[in-house]
């Protein structure tokens, strides 16, 4: 075990380092730049903007100073206020935490048990109807999601407003869960009616185990083991990878952030957020692998 978590390690620090790499670079290969607009300022102030932030400098010198900052615990300096990256980067953070976590706990909690009712009920009417639902929940993109909650609740039925400075997270959670809901459903579904075929079931029931015991205590928690493998990365992504449906909610999270940056090519705050997100998914996949093995010990590592 120690010896696979070094090795997982040295590829995290490794796979860090590629992101930045190809992010820095090909940011910097877009056509225009952080102080370009319509408005453009004088010669010399962009040039004292372009000292300030080491634009003026080779591309591989900017890259060694931005990554030893950072080594420091330096985010860097928002191009387009000159405010300190790392306090928005976590505020921001911590509103996706929010909306993100509560979407994944609805969308565990939910997807387990339905994904256990459409198993024990198989080819019945409660399995069909929880297929049925839970494919068009898997067809439809949250954007799209989002874009008919926000005309039948916001516009039509004028439930929620619009644009507000303290949005309501109804809506966005409604969004962002339905999609690992019923991905979370069928897998569960799946990995329990194979749970259910297996020789330790049917010596269980054998052995005269009740039937509650052998679907929660032997088959769920043999049959979350693929449903973990998926919890891993998602759990990441739908905290940090809701960029469309926070900005269509106007929701001031990490996603609108980053695609705010993008738009203004603020370079400092793509490359923070963009670290950010590597890191977060690593980590996530990370504990993924360790909480394998506290589902199942036979799992080995090496």
């Amino acid at each position: 075990m120690t010896k696979y978590m070094v090795k997982r390690v040295v590829l995290a620090i490794a796979s860090i380092i590629i992101v930045t790499l190809i992010t820095f670079f090909v940011m910097n290969l877009i056509p225009g730049g952080p102080f370009t607009a319509e408005k453009a300022p004088s010669q010399a102030v962009m040039d004292a903007l372009t000292k300030r932030y080491n634009l003026d400098k080779p591309l591989g010198e900017q890259y060694l100073l931005y990554m030893r900052n950072l080594l420091h615990g330096d985010w860097g300096i928002d191009m387009k206020n000159g405010r300190e990256i790392g306090p928005d980067l976590f505020s921001k953070f911590a509103v996706s935490v929010k909306l993100g976590g509560i979407a994944m706990i609805i969308a565990v909690v939910f997807g387990v048990i339905l994904g256990s009712i459409a198993a024990l009920k198989r080819n019945k009417v409660p399995d069909r109807i929880i297929i049925f639902f839970t494919t068009l929940g898997t067809a439809m993109p949250s954007f799209i999601l989002a874009t008919l909650l926000l005309l039948v609740f916001c516009v039509q039925l004028a439930i929620f407003p619009v644009f507000s400075s303290n949005p309501s997270l109804v809506l966005p959670v409604i969004s962002l869960a339905v999609y690992p809901t019923a991905y979370i459903t069928r897998l569960t579904k799946t990995s329990m009616l194979d749970a259910l075929s297996q020789d330790y079931i049917r010596t269980a029931r054998a052995k005269g185990v009740s039937r509650s015991k052998i679907i929660f205590v032997h088959a769920l928690k043999n049959g979350l083991i693929p449903v973990v493998t998926y919890l891993g990365p998602q759990i990441a992504y739908i905290i940090t990878g809701s960029m469309v449906v926070e900005t269509i909610f106007t929701v001031p999270g990490l996603g609108t952030y980053f695609v705010k940056a993008i738009t203004d090519r603020n370079y400092s705050v793509i490359m923070a957020t963009t670290i950010f997100l590597a890191v977060l998914m690593i980590v996530a996949n990370l504990i993924t692998d360790i909480v394998y093995k506290l589902i199942d010990p036979r799992i080995n590592f090496e």
